[in-house]
């Protein structure tokens, strides 16, 4: 298997790593795999995670549900609740954000297609791209969706899209600057980059530690904080308009998390520490489990 070994961080250039922890792939392979930071700026990435072209079977799971859609078990039942209260709060917030009700739209890596056909209801011209063949599968028979696989991504014309979202994407995604670089050339000149990422400075992250669920080790490539996703943007010529927390992905990190750990009521103690989770990023929003951030172009 040929692996992806990184050698300078991708957000500075450093060249002084060093290992943070060892964190399992719960999901498919049962896999340990490396976390490094880079010294100079504290950008953490996963080291030794499968080449792009290797990476389809560590997502050849049923219970992966962003691209299988599984209601099997206690814990998925919880996402597709929570998942139909975000739809209609991402939705608003894009327009909020945006400073219009429609327009033209690009999903990148929009999954089964939940928040691409809520956006086409609600009078948004949407393109959407997704890499998993299921998934784009899915989207067409549920919602008469055309997801387009990502390779189209080059195709598409610049300065074309008044929004563009990735919820919970850009951590996937190898050619890290190169999807920024991109994001910037689609966007018209007012347009605004929508980005959800787990945030792995937040209350669960500190708490569950290496058997934290949003590592998600393969397939969580980089995990970012407020701080180091503020560089990457800046570094790629945007400005951060907004962020804001997104205090119910705690509860079902943190009953994955408890699984993860072989905790016996993993889901209520999940619940409980979701909870906790809840009440600090009320506090302080900066500790959500997953945050999502508004950029601009800078001018």
């Amino acid at each position: 298997m040929e692996k992806l070994n990184i050698d300078a961080c991708p957000l500075c250039g450093g060249a002084q790593l060093e290992h943070v922890m060892d964190c399992t792939d719960f999901y498919a392979s049962g896999e340990r795999f490396e976390l490094c930071s880079c010294e100079r700026c504290g950008f953490l990435f996963t080291q030794g995670a499968p080449v792009e072209a290797e990476m389809g079977k560590y997502y050849a799971s049923p219970d992966y549900i962003s691209h299988t859609d599984t209601r099997k078990g206690a814990m998925n039942s919880v996402y597709h609740v929570v998942r139909s209260l975000m739809l209609r709060r991402k939705a608003r917030l894009v327009s909020r954000e945006a400073h219009r009700k429609t327009g033209h739209l690009l999903d990148i890596g929009a999954g089964t297609g939940y928040f691409a056909h809520a956006m086409a209801r609600r009078g948004w011209d949407v393109a959407a791209v997704e890499k998993s063949e299921a998934a784009r599968a899915f989207a067409k028979q549920r919602f008469d969706l055309e997801l387009k696989p990502e390779t189209a991504l080059a195709e598409l014309e610049a300065g074309s899209f008044d929004v563009i979202t990735l919820w919970h994407v850009m951590e996937h995604l190898e050619p890290l600057n190169d999807t920024w670089k991109r994001c910037h050339d689609l966007l018209t000149g007012k347009g605004r980059l929508v980005v959800a990422v787990p945030n792995c400075s937040s209350y669960d992250a500190q708490r569950y530690g290496a058997d934290w669920a949003a590592y998600d080790v393969p397939r969580h490539l980089w995990h970012f904080t407020p701080d180091t996703i503020h560089q990457l943007a800046t570094k790629h010529g945007f400005v951060m308009t907004a962020r804001h927390p997104m205090p119910f992905d705690a509860f079902y990190v943190s009953m994955l998390s408890e699984k993860h750990r072989g905790s016996s009521f993993a889901f209520a103690r999940g619940l409980y520490t979701g909870t906790l989770a809840w009440i600090s990023a009320l506090r302080q929003k900066e500790r959500s489990s997953s945050m999502i951030y508004v950029f601009r172009k800078k001018r």
